[in-house]
């Protein structure tokens, strides 16, 4: 029976944003079915987890890209056994700082930023483009391909993501989850700071925790071979 892989997208991003680290991995492991899942079209946050559960297949790995990958960590956290692994890829238990995990984007920007989105979507997106690529090797190429693989998802939509973004707490989903976790973060984010792999190292001594050098929160889009190398490398010693 071939494993399965489940990859959502983050904030604001679509398929398309994953699609080359899905190919990526398709090629290093041809019987590794992977699977890109849009994140939920729905206005109201609290139901997204609901909506990934009742649509995500059992017995699956599951990751997810930033907000995806908090998303993935609270459904690992609800299936527990029948979930294979979990794999974060540049996300952080925690997006909006707080007193027990001040490694994350401060409370104050984050804010700003939510206010901005209420009063002008399009150009909070164009801006989150260039925050995304922002410490990558081409953060102009890589905000062009952004742009691309952006969703069409409503304003509302968007709106109930960042209220996820600003509340969800993973600390309780990561410690609850005791399947096999790895857990990617990007030396130049600009959003996620890297200190936050260490904290990851210190708070949960178990899980692997690894920080690739000089990329941005962009990773999958902007190093999709070493992102999948990584990947089929941790599911294929978790088989053996």
């Amino acid at each position: 029976m071939r494993d399965q892989l489940i990859l959502l997208p983050g904030w604001a991003y679509g398929p398309a944003a994953l699609q080359p680290l899905c190919e990526a991995l398709t090629e290093l492991d041809p019987d590794l079915d992977v699977v890109i899942e849009p994140l939920p079209e729905l206005a109201d946050p609290e139901a997204w987890l609901d909506e990934l559960d009742r649509r995500l297949p059992d017995d699956s790995w599951l990751a997810g890209w930033s907000l995806g990958g908090m998303l993935a960590a609270q459904l690992a956290a609800r299936r527990l056994d029948s979930c294979r692994g979990l794999v974060t890829i540049a996300s952080n238990p925690c997006f909006r700082a707080r007193p027990q995990w001040p490694e994350a984007m401060a409370a104050e920007i984050f804010d700003a930023f939510q206010e901005a989105f209420r009063l002008d979507p399009e150009e909070t997106l164009k801006r989150f483009r260039l925050l995304c690529s922002r410490g990558g090797y081409d953060p102009r190429t890589l905000a062009r391909q952004l742009e691309v693989s952006q969703s069409d998802s409503t304003p509302a939509v968007l709106e109930a993501g960042l209220r996820l973004l600003a509340e969800l707490d993973g600390r309780g989903a990561l410690h609850g989850y005791f399947g096999p976790q790895l857990h990617l973060l990007a030396g130049g984010d600009a959003l996620v700071p890297s200190t936050a792999c260490d904290a990851l190292r210190r708070w949960m001594p178990g899980v692997e925790a690894e920080l690739i050098a000089s990329t941005s929160h962009a990773l999958p889009l902007e190093r999709p071979d070493d992102v999948a190398a990584t990947i089929a490398a941790f599911i294929k010693s978790k088989a053996e």
